[in-house]
């Protein structure tokens, strides 16, 4: 019988640990880039936001075509421009996943990571707030992060204001707005004058475009998660 005899050394130099990492997932229903390029915009825009530089998955359940290798690796480098990181996949089918391996990518055979467009909710510890007394100019971004939005001016137009919990804007809000920006489905966004582009709780979006019912537009109002629909309602107000 043959033995191994270890030193106290070779016992220090690694270990094994199992994590509870999760990533979030982008889960497209097309690669055509124009289409991509344009929803990624609307919700994210053109600078930082609230998943820039984070590492995420690729999900291709919700894909119908076969993607090759080269359009996989074109997706990366779309993605990497909005400051998002693919690093691995998962779903889709056979062929799907042998096309994210020739691309680069670790193809995941569980079901461990969060999509996108469904996060799982985890509590938001908002001890504090962040304040904002000035006006939240086109082009600019506030990102609340680990607590409650504030803001006591305008919100114009093109801004985006964000939190990981509620936004109160007690001002007209003109921009977009994203609350539970990770996976608060409980968050809310509040508002003294309803007049937004884009509405968001916890990854479910909503654009404004369209004219808002009169018991809306232009008066107080809140907008809340239902299960999984945007609820935007008035706030009844009291003398």
């Amino acid at each position: 019988m043959t033995s191994f005899a270890y030193t106290d050394d070779s016992v220090n130099v690694f270990e094994f640990k199992s994590t509870s990492t999760k990533l979030t997932a982008f889960v497209p229903t097309t690669l055509e880039p124009e289409k991509l390029i344009l929803a990624l915009q609307n919700q994210l825009g053109d600078g930082e936001h609230f998943l820039s530089d984070e590492q995420i998955a690729l999900d291709f359940s919700q894909l119908a075509s076969i993607p090759s290798a080269i359009e996989i690796v074109a997706l990366i480098s779309l993605l990497r421009q909005f400051h998002l990181y693919p690093v691995v996949a998962q779903g889709g089918n056979i062929d799907q996943q042998v096309a994210a391996k020739e691309a680069g990518l670790v193809v995941l055979l569980d079901s461990g990571i969060t999509p996108a467009a469904a996060p799982v909710a985890e509590p938001v510890a908002a001890p504090s707030a962040m304040i904002i007394d000035r006006p939240v100019r086109t082009g600019q971004q506030v990102y609340a992060k680990g607590c409650d939005l504030i803001v006591l001016a305008l919100v114009s137009h093109g801004a985006e204001v964000i939190a990981d919990g509620n936004i109160h804007v007690y001002a007209p809000l003109r921009g977009r707005a994203l609350a539970g920006a990770r996976g608060d489905t409980s968050a809310r966004i509040f508002t003294t004058c309803m007049e937004a582009e884009l509405v968001s709780v916890a990854g479910v979006y909503r654009s404004l475009d369209e004219d808002l019912p009169t018991s809306i537009a232009g008066k107080p109002s809140q907008i809340f998660l239902d299960q999984d629909k945007l609820v935007i309602e008035a706030l009844q107000q009291t003398n």
